[in-house]
């Protein structure tokens, strides 16, 4: 226990005080949030209490800090949570090796968990050292959502209107994809919002960041003429309304979608808002009739042409219904009060498709390339959901709110309480138990069947003739006698009270039967699924699924009988608001019972949304409601980390220094006496050990594994000693062995001359001439090897071929949620090939790179290694840079002379077939617009800024080999003085570029032609000396003169030239026979 004595603020953890009551716990989080440590542990419980400003802790450096660490190595801080999660996912705990993670953040609105959810997410990424592009994907989701899901309430400015749950998928720690499910989207925002309150973000981004041709062409006006902006114009600056939308439209292009499917959003958007622009009225016999007005004929003419519909049906869809019976067709007309329920209708239903759409769309874009086998994969589920809510007019999206925060609640309960201290009893722990507010029979109340507030809701929209006031009898009448539930006051009101975990809420029954019920006129379904707006049609001809989600990739069921699929079917369209969320929650749960959780409690500080300000009274509701007084007490007293005995022996079997521990209570009794750990209990069947043993037995492990490491290189030092004294002694005994052999060989030369000598001096016939031909070596007689008969085979077909695997096996199942795998084409061979990015370069990029009159930049370069450009940038100064084609993958590396060396940047393209530098944030329809940019913006972080372009060497085209094929009337990129100066001479420029760009090689035309001295030799050349002339090379002092052989350079792929064979003399140039061994001579060598 911490000492009593210890100043007030300064304890990290509170479970570690020696007294703990209510005042202590609030003055312990009041000094810490007055000194900026927002930041507060109970257990492993990490308690974040909103400062509603930037304080400067979620910088690189402070990411630095807590990446693999120890809770108690740094302060309490929500990076350390991200940390916990993901070793625990990587390594796995004591509880039971490794498992899916799951992140619980909760609070009441306002009291930061969307900005907790954001931070997890990039700790997380920086912990998988992800810097490719599937990471700043993900990155972008958050401010994605939040622009078409969050919206300023009088309790957050920027409160989640929806609630989600992100799914990061991890196979051996690098994450491979994501999926986002989503809950309760409060689509009734769109058409109304309480006084202070806003309509989503979205919509005002439109207006303060859309071009006015583009308000224009949206048929906008100002954000002032709207009835469906209730308060007007929003009152945040305009400035940053267009930052944000830049932002908004910068992460669009980022994750993948196409400006086609953007510009089909704003159109939709811009139709929602003009909807509420339609006047409606009724005539004497009480028929709705659109209104002929000028602002309601051309909302009525806007919206159809933004929707791509016919502008008599949209009128007949509001205001009539025809059905059939018996081969009679009836029209009902409907009231004004209905006809302006239609209309209204259509607006939410349209925001709400569109807003599944995108969430469909992230999902399909994110997912793992291929279909993962789940035993190898884990993941970690970060769960941001509304907060509680209490307005002064509580509606049926604040009973659905409430109804999650209370499952949450009873989620947190069970872990920290429930559970846990059954299982102290169960095992035999002597244990004193410690009270909590249980929620369970309020849980009861809303989802009980038959008779539940959820069910009752549901039963009573089966019933037309039913009203909001006939629902708030029938739950006055089942529910009069819970303690939860209150009446109202007035027998004719159609208001009640639930008394809640975090306090009583007054909810306001109108509308709850329509907001349950959900539903559409038929024609209006089939008037928009005709729509001649490609996303409009596609939404509406999707499938909504049993949670209120959107079906689009028409994932099928097995085969089953067509009675059942049609009852399913049945079911599943009948399914409410109400059932759809109850199920949604069902699975959500699961999800989380899978997972090992880790609990992050926001408070809110104070009610006015104000910096450095700490309410106290305020707080301490919260800190009661949550109860966390009494999970202080359990974490102080409890045990909770609940290993089994054989997960837990399995794991730190090591410290018991023992090889045949058994895996049951005796070994983990041996473990833990060993490391002299107390405070621990065995129970029956599992260990009971405290939140910070973990810590200190993950300490001793660590330890062990450094001891480990340095034996081994002690022990492999040790024998690469032995192995170099063996080699040592090897190569002296054939040092030895190799001089006795040529002594050997000298003392036989030397016996050899003896005889010699006296040959010659005995026999005088001999002439000396032969002797001296022998000394010379004329006369020895050389043997040459055959011709190698086992020559390598010359490669019949140098291209690869690839073969499409198509199967495809489509059946007519029935659709249901949809399942994300992302599929990566491949259509330009094996990448990381050079014929690949080639193949690729041609077919999708012969243009990124040349400037608006069709020629390359003059920073451009071919496929290049990285060493051959940073000796193009060597003896320059800093700011050079180039842009080459990578061979490794498809897309561009950008290398920059620093101040220091050189550097590299790995340049990707977007799904959508943008351009961004990975690890930046800002995309780019093309390369000239990035390197524009970032000649102005430092590439971050290092602080370089792309200065002046670094162009090729002297005779050198290095991309050669990426020119466009002659049918690509794009052109080839070469410089127009060039192509100009062939055609003024009457020189076929076609052939003189293709040909060479093809492989072929093509005879320069007479250098004179082309400004070179007439002593100028004409000669093959590639396409890089079409473009760089070297006249140097081309003059020599005669006609029959052998010309100088080309200079070393480092020539790339097809523009590399090596000279085999000297010219033929210039007079036998004339015809294409003499041309043709020069042409030999002098073509590129192939690699």
């Amino acid at each position: 226990m911490a000492d009593p004595d210890v100043p007030v603020g300064t304890t990290d953890d509170l479970a570690s005080l020696g007294r703990l009551d209510e005042s202590i716990l609030l003055n312990e989080l009041k000094h810490r949030y007055n000194n900026d440590r927002i930041y507060t542990y109970v257990g492993d419980i990490l308690v974040a209490v909103n400062p509603f400003r930037d304080i400067g802790i979620y910088g690189q450096q402070q990411s630095e800090l807590y990446k693999n660490k120890r809770r108690t190595d740094n302060p309490p801080h929500i990076f350390a949570v991200s940390d916990s999660s993901y070793q625990a996912m990587i390594t796995g705990s004591a509880v039971g090796g490794k498992r899916n993670q799951c992140i619980v953040i909760s609070g009441e609105s306002g009291a930061g968990k969307t900005e907790s959810t954001k931070f997890i997410i990039k700790q997380l990424i920086e912990l998988c050292k992800g810097k490719s592009q599937l990471e700043q994907q993900i990155l972008q989701v958050n401010p994605l959502l939040e622009a078409f899901g969050n919206a300023q309430t009088t309790m957050n400015d920027n409160s989640s209107r929806f609630g989600k749950y992100i799914q990061l998928k991890f196979q051996e720690g690098k994450v491979m994809g994501a999926k986002i499910s989503e809950y309760l989207l409060e689509k009734s925002r769109v058409v109304f919002q309480n006084k202070g309150e806003e309509n989503f973000h979205i919509f005002y981004y439109m207006f303060a960041g859309l071009s006015p041709e583009q308000q224009k062409k949206y048929k906008m006006s100002g954000a002032d003429k709207y009835k469906y902006l209730t308060n007007g114009p929003s009152l945040s600056g305009v400035k940053r309304l267009k930052d944000m939308l830049a932002e908004l439209t910068n992460a669009m292009d980022l994750v993948g979608f196409l400006d086609t499917e953007q510009d089909e959003m704003f159109s939709i958007l811009a139709s929602t808002l003009m909807m509420g622009e339609i006047e409606l009225d009724a005539n004497d016999d009480d028929a709705a009739y659109v209104k002929g007005s000028a602002v309601s004929s051309c909302a009525v003419s806007s919206v159809s042409e933004l929707l791509g519909i016919n502008e008599d049906e949209l009128k007949q869809v509001l205001t009539f219904n025809l059905s059939s019976a018996r081969g009679d067709v009836f029209q009902r007309n409907y009231t004004k009060h209905q006809a302006q329920d239609a209309r209204d209708a259509v607006a939410k239903t349209l925001y709400g498709r569109l807003f599944s759409w995108i969430v469909n769309k992230v999902n399909q874009l994110l997912a793992p390339e291929l279909s993962l086998n789940p035993s190898d994969t884990t993941e970690i589920g970060i769960l941001d959901i509304f907060g509680f809510e209490q307005f002064q007019t509580n509606s049926f999206e604040q009973l659905c709110i409430n109804l999650a925060n209370e499952q949450l609640q009873y989620f947190f309960n069970q872990h920290i309480f429930l559970l846990e201290q059954e299982e102290y009893k169960a095992e035999g722990i002597d244990w004193s138990y410690v009270a909590f507010v249980n929620n369970q029979s309020l849980l009861d109340l809303f989802l009980a069947k038959p008779i539940g507030i959820v069910a009752l809701l549901d039963e009573e929209c089966r019933f037309p003739q039913a009203t909001d006031h006939t629902f708030v009898e029938k739950l006055t009448q089942n529910f009069s006698r819970n303690h939860h539930f209150i009446k109202a006051k007035v027998s004719t009101s159609n208001n009640f009270s639930i008394d809640h975990y975090a306090g009583r809420v007054e909810y306001n029954a109108n509308l709850f039967l329509e907001k349950n019920r959900d539903t559409l006129p038929s024609k209006v379904m089939q008037m928009l699924r005709s729509s001649t707006n490609d996303l409009v049609s596609q939404i509406f001809r999707g499938t909504v699924t049993r949670t209120g989600t959107l079906a689009l990739q028409s994932r099928r069921k097995s085969r089953k009988s067509v009675k059942q699929r049609l009852g399913n079917r049945n079911t599943m369209k009948n399914l409410t608001v109400g059932a759809q969320f109850k199920n949604s929650l069902s699975i959500l749960l699961e999800l989380l019972n899978l997972a090992n959780p880790h609990f992050v409690r926001c408070v809110k500080p104070n009610t006015t949304k104000a910096p450095k300000t700490f309410q106290d009274k305020f707080v301490t509701a919260q800190l009661r409601y949550t109860g966390m007084l009494e999970t202080t007490r359990i974490r102080r007293l409890g045990y909770a980390l609940r290993p089994q005995f054989a997960d837990f022996v399995k794991r730190y079997r090591v410290l018991a220094r023992s090889p045949k521990l058994a895996a049951d209570k005796n070994g983990c009794v041996k473990i833990l006496k060993s490391m002299g750990m107390t405070d621990w209990h065995a129970g029956k069947t599992k260990l009971f050990l405290k939140y910070y043993h973990q810590d200190f037995l993950e300490e001793q492990m660590q330890r062990y594994g450094e001891s480990a490491v340095h034996i081994q290189k002690i022990v492999r030092g040790f024998l690469a000693r032995c192995r170099f004294k063996a080699l040592v002694k090897n190569a002296k005994r054939q040092e030895e062995e190799m001089n006795s052999y040529l002594l050997q060989m000298a003392k036989m030369s030397l016996d050899f001359q003896q005889k010699m000598s006296k040959i010659e001096q005995g026999d005088k016939k001999i002439p000396k001439a032969f002797f001296e031909s022998i000394r010379k070596g004329d006369k020895v007689v050389s043997i040459e090897s055959p011709a190698s008969q086992n020559k390598a085979p010359e490669t019949a077909n140098k291209e690869s071929s690839e073969e499409d695997d198509d199967d495809d096996d489509d059946d007519d199942d029935e659709i249901i949620e949809d399942e994300f795998v992302r599929i990566k084409k491949n259509l330009f061979g094996k990448e990381g090939t050079r014929q690949a990015s080639v193949h690729w370069f041609k077919a999708t990029q012969s243009m990124a790179a040349r400037d608006p009159s069709g020629v390359f930049a003059k920073w451009f370069h071919g496929i290049i290694t990285r060493r051959r450009a940073e000796d193009l940038l060597t003896g320059k100064e800093m700011g050079y840079f180039l842009i080459r084609v990578s061979e490794s993958r498809f897309g561009y590396s950008l290398s920059v002379l620093g101040e220091t060396r050189c550097k590299h940047f790995m340049i990707d393209l977007t799904p959508t077939g943008k351009y961004i530098i990975v690890g930046e944030r800002p995309v780019f329809p093309d390369l000239q617009g990035l390197v524009k940019y970032y000649q102005a913006n430092p590439v971050s972080p290092f602080g370089d800024i792309l200065k002046v372009p670094c162009g090729q060497d002297e005779n050198e085209l290095d991309y050669a080999e990426l020119l466009a094929d002659r049918r690509d009337k794009r052109g080839s990129g070469v410089p127009s003085s060039i192509i100009r100066s062939l055609k003024e001479k009457k020189i076929d420029a076609d052939e003189a570029i293709y040909s060479t760009a093809n492989g072929n090689t093509v005879t320069l035309p007479d250098p004179q032609n082309l400004g070179v001295e007439n002593n100028a030799r004409s000669r093959p050349v590639s396409e890089a000396s079409y473009l760089y002339v070297d006249s140097e090379l081309c003059r020599t002092n005669s006609a029959d003169d052998v010309p100088p052989p080309i200079p070393e350079r480092l020539y790339s792929g097809a523009s590399r030239l090596r000279p085999q064979a000297p010219l033929p003399p210039r007079g036998g140039g004339a015809g294409p026979q003499a041309r043709a061994p020069a042409a030999k001579a002098y073509a590129p060598k192939k690699r």
